[in-house]
């Protein structure tokens, strides 16, 4: 905060400056007088049939003195005026200071609710609550992710004490047993802050956009996830036909077939590598088990702004989940009540991992259930030209 010496306040100068106007006004007035009336008069004393007329000096004598006590009335009145009239237009500034101080001292519960029509005033104090509003949410937001990820990360801690524990109560017990459940323990707490990590990472504006093909990435976490969903008995399935019936019947061999159409957009190959892992991964893991499918598909779309947007489409079968949790899925460390846990399923970041990556590169996803159970997870990104390569001599 800046050390500021005190100075005038804006309500004093503003009630001098309408005072001086008020002064400059009469003084000219009285200027006007003098150089059109007063200065024709003659001076001396005038004779007429009709008597006695005054001259200059018998006019000046009756004018200067009520004149005199009619400018320091009005300047009087200019500074009463200008401070009263002053104050009512700063008392809108007034109530923003004492917002803001309330703001500052961690009450964002308090708002300005200035009434009256639209001015400017008006649009500052909606701006300003506006403003507090979304940082009481983003507050709170911190708030409830700072306390589940402290819930998550304390978990894994507390079983590697317990472990501990029973091995030094307990030194009969198998050491090696002993060291895999901690390897285990271990790589679930190191998965959870890399996960952490990247979801604060993926909150931040991609710093260098590059051109990306989606269809790509999708192969690579294809390849990455397919031992996952054949241990599981899941299919994996790129499909190029984002138009196609999502009931058709579907092979349940754990090939992975991958006819995806190209589909460039503009961003980090990082973070959308990991926002295409993370879907196919939950898309794997929230399943049927064997029998089950996830199908995966890239390509254009027309209806989220013409030939400016590519989509990702990531389908599954899995339990039934209800629409009313669906807009939870999105935020740290929320599961469905029907989605099983086990060490494969994370903390509960996937989803939360993708939207924030999603938001990052200015695009849409929308989280729907399907009639038959599972998710249909739909990813719209601005669309971009692929990188031109130099011909060859």
């Amino acid at each position: 905060m800046t050390d500021r010496r005190p100075g005038p306040s804006v309500r004093l100068r503003l009630a001098l400056s309408y005072a001086g106007v008020v002064v400059v006004t009469a003084a000219l007035l009285l200027t006007v007088v003098w150089l059109f009336l007063l200065r024709y008069v003659p001076v001396g004393n005038l004779t007429t049939t009709g008597g006695h007329v005054p001259d200059r000096t018998d006019l000046v004598r009756a004018f200067v003195p009520p004149a005199v006590w009619a400018f320091l009335v009005l300047v009087v009145l200019g500074v009463v005026g200008g401070w009263l009239l002053a104050g009512r237009v700063l008392d809108p500034l007034r109530r923003l200071t004492e917002a803001s101080r309330a703001v500052s001292s961690g009450a964002l519960d308090h708002r300005v609710d200035l009434p009256g029509r639209r001015d400017e005033f008006r649009e500052l104090a909606d701006a300003f609550d506006g403003m507090v509003a979304r940082l009481a949410a983003d507050v709170a937001e911190q708030q409830r992710f700072a306390a589940n990820a402290s819930h998550e990360l304390r978990t894994p801690l507390a079983t590697t004490r317990a472990l501990l524990e029973v091995a030094v109560r307990e030194p009969g017990n198998d050491p090696a047993a002993v060291l895999d459940r901690l390897r285990v323990v271990n790589e679930r707490a190191i998965d959870l802050t890399e996960s952490l990590l990247v979801l604060a990472r993926a909150g931040r504006r991609v710093p260098d956009p590059e051109p990306v093909d989606l269809s790509l990435l999708v192969e690579d976490a294809v390849e990455t996830l397919l031992p996952l969903a054949e241990a599981r008995g899941v299919a994996l399935d790129a499909d190029e036909d984002a138009d196609a019936d999502a009931d058709d019947d579907r092979d349940t061999d754990t090939a992975a077939h991958v006819h995806t159409d190209a589909a460039w957009t503009t961003g980090s190959p990082a973070l959308l590598l990991q926002l295409v892992t993370n879907l196919v991964q939950n898309a794997v893991v929230h399943n049927v088990g064997p029998g089950g499918w996830v199908r995966i598909r890239t390509g254009g779309s027309s209806a989220d702004g013409g030939a400016g947007t590519v989509v990702l489409l990531v389908e599954n079968t899995g339990p039934r989940v209800p629409r009313a949790v669906l807009p939870t899925l999105t935020e740290p460390f929320q599961r469905a009540a029907s989605r099983r846990r086990d060490e494969d399923t994370g903390a509960g970041l996937g989803l939360a991992i993708v939207a924030a990556i999603v938001a990052a590169h200015g695009g849409a996803l929308t989280v729907d259930a399907r009639d038959g159970g599972g998710l249909s997870v739909r990813v719209a990104l601005p669309s971009a030209s692929p990188p031109v390569r130099p011909r060859q001599p």
